[in-house]
C-alpha cells in the first residue's frame, strides 16, 4: 500500500469529511474534500486522486451522475457512500463503476479497511505487466482494459472487463453471483445481485454470437461460466 495515496473526500456533510480526514491523516493518506458535485469534479481533475469516497446525495450533483463523469476518463476506485440503503441505489452504483458501497451511518475503521483493500487489489492488478487472455477472436487485457473482437476495440465499463477477465481466467467453472461479486467487486454483498445479470447481460450484447469457441453460459439455479469448447487460448 502506497502511504502516500491521495483520496478524495466527496461529502456535504462538513463533520463527516473531517472525521474521514483525520482518520486517514493518521495512516498516512494525503486527502482532499468536496462538499458537492460540481467541486468534485473540479477537483477530481485537479488533485489526480488514487481514490473516491463519493456520497450519493449531494448538492449541484448528484454522487451518481459525478461517478459517471469520473468514469468517462478514469478507472480510479471508487466507493459510494449513502443514508438510504436501497437495494435499487447499491445495484446502479454498482453497475455505473463503483468498487465499493457503504451505507451511513458507519464506523470510520471500517471505511478506513475497505479503503486500504481497494487500494491492494488496485496495486495487484497494476503490478502485472501484462495480463492478456486470448481465446480464438476475442482478446482482454486487464493491464490497459481493453477488449478485443475480431481486432476491433470494444468500449467496455471497468467492471465488466473485470467480470470478464475473471470468468474467462477459469474457463469452464461455475460461479454463482454471490461468488462473482465478492470475487471481482471485492466485498461481500448482502441483498439483490441482480448486478451480476445485468453486466452479463450488457457483455452478451457487446460480444454477439461465437458459441463455436467460447460463450458466456448461464447455468440456471446456479450462476455463470465462460465456456470454452476448443482448445484455443
Amino acid at each position: 500500500m502506497n502511504s502516500k495515496s491521495k483520496i478524495l473526500i466527496v461529502d456535504d456533510d462538513h463533520n463527516i469529511c473531517e472525521l474521514i480526514r483525520l482518520n486517514l491523516s493518521k495512516e498516512g493518506y494525503d486527502s482532499a474534500i468536496a462538499y458537492d458535485g460540481e467541486a468534485a469534479i473540479n477537483k477530481f481533475r485537479t488533485e489526480m486522486p488514487d481514490l473516491v469516497v463519493l456520497d450519493l446525495m449531494l448538492p449541484k450533483i448528484d454522487g451518481m451522475q459525478v461517478c459517471r463523469e469520473i468514469r468517462k476518463t478514469s478507472n480510479v476506485p471508487i466507493i459510494m457512500l449513502t443514508a438510504k440503503g436501497e437495494i435499487f441505489d447499491k445495484v446502479l452504483g454498482l453497475e455505473l463503476g463503483a468498487d465499493d458501497y457503504m451505507v451511513k451511518p458507519f464506523e470510520a475503521k471500517e471505511l478506513l479497511a475497505r479503503i486500504k483493500a481497494v487500494l491492494r487489489r488496485c496495486e495487484v492488478s497494476e503490478s502485472s505487466n501484462s495480463e492478456e487472455l486470448i481465446y480464438n477472436d476475442l482478446v482482454i487485457n486487464i493491464s490497459n482494459y481493453e477488449l478485443k473482437i475480431d481486432g476491433k476495440t470494444v468500449e467496455a465499463p471497468p467492471k465488466e472487463l473485470e467480470l470478464l477477465y475473471f470468468l474467462a481466467s477459469h474457463p469452464n467453472r461455475v460461479y454463482t453471483r454471490e461468488q462473482l461479486l465478492e470475487e471481482v467487486w471485492g466485498f461481500d454483498y448482502f441483498g439483490d445481485s441482480r448486478t451480476v445479470d445485468v453486466h452479463i447481460k450488457r457483455l452478451r450484447e457487446k460480444l454477439g454470437n461465437h458459441e463455436d469457441h467460447w460463450n458466456l453460459k448461464t447455468i440456471w439455479s446456479v450462476g455463470y461460466k465462460f465456456e470454452v469448447k476448443s482448445n484455443e487460448s
